[in-house]
């Protein structure tokens, strides 16, 4: 089994993220069509100054990793051409890039804008196709950047048709062991590589909760572990709450995910989920020292 612990640090780039403590990581989508933020930073439409404003207030409150995303991955969402994806991402990791000093990461699963990010100081790749798509897992490879697998069913245009699954689990590590072999085959090393269950993604209510309480037997196997929860129809489904009042139920998630060993939260609202996410982290070692 594969044991990052004896560092606990992840290299993105130029800089280190101490994953002894758990990160949290910025949600950007310049995306017309994201589910939660749909329009409100798409590059096309807000001056790039409110975006570069956002990133200001994420790392105020506490975010280390900004996730830029030009492509929603939403239920239902239709993929965009490379060229309208770099059109979307590029001049935004350069400007995030040239006046702040945190590490960047790129939500894409397409070859051409991983390596153009990477030229201009991204330092994380964080794919929900877990580097499936034409050239990419060669151009991970070849970036030496961290990169994030998600397990996912499908596309999201159809995903949550009707996901079904014998054993979530077994089937979610399956398909992870299987993306991680894959990669190490290719040259990206074990200390690279990030896993994300992919709550949400081609997975029904009764599916996410049950993978969620397995979350620390995905830890046990030794990668860092990054989980998405926030705003997400999960916690609709739990609450009865749309998605702009979903805050409350993605940070109480959030807390348990850290609870369960996850150490990125991927999150919109990020001073609330950092202050849950310290005060999870602190009552989980209080109670190991006392175990």
């Amino acid at each position: 089994m594969h044991n990052f612990q004896s560092s606990s640090q992840l290299r993105c780039g130029e800089r280190l993220l101490d994953l002894r403590e758990p990160q949290v990581m910025a949600i950007i989508n310049v995306t017309p069509d994201s589910f939660s933020d749909g329009g409100k930073y798409h590059a096309g439409a807000v001056l790039l100054d409110k975006i570069l404003a956002q990133v200001a207030r994420a790392m105020a409150d506490g975010a280390s990793l900004i996730d830029i995303g030009g492509e929603s991955t939403r239920p239902g969402a239709l993929p965009v051409s490379e060229a309208e994806e770099c059109q979307r991402v590029l001049p935004v990791v350069e400007a995030i890039a040239q006046r702040f000093d945190v590490a960047i990461s790129v939500d894409t699963s397409n070859a051409t804008v991983m390596r153009e990010s990477a030229a201009l100081g991204v330092g994380f790749i964080n794919d929900v196709r877990a580097l499936q798509r034409p050239n990419a897992i060669q151009v991970a490879a070849d970036c030496g950047l961290p990169v994030s697998l998600m397990h996912m069913q499908g596309e999201p245009d159809s995903m949550q048709d009707n996901p079904e699954y014998r054993d979530i689990y077994r089937e979610v590590e399956t398909f992870l062991r299987e993306r991680i072999a894959a990669c190490t085959a290719a040259g990206i090393s074990k200390e690279r590589i990030v896993l994300d269950p992919g709550f949400g993604f081609a997975k029904t209510l009764a599916h996410n909760l049950a993978l969620f309480q397995r979350l620390p037997d995905i830890v046990a196997w030794g990668y860092p572990v990054l989980v998405g929860v926030s705003r997400k129809s999960m916690i609709g489904a739990l609450t009865g709450r749309a998605v702009a009042e979903r805050m409350a139920g993605s940070v109480a998630m959030a807390a348990m995910a850290v609870e369960r060993g996850a150490h990125i939260i991927r999150a919109h609202d990020v001073k609330e989920t950092v202050d849950a996410v310290r005060v999870a982290h602190a009552l989980k070692f209080e109670k190991l020292a006392n175990d």
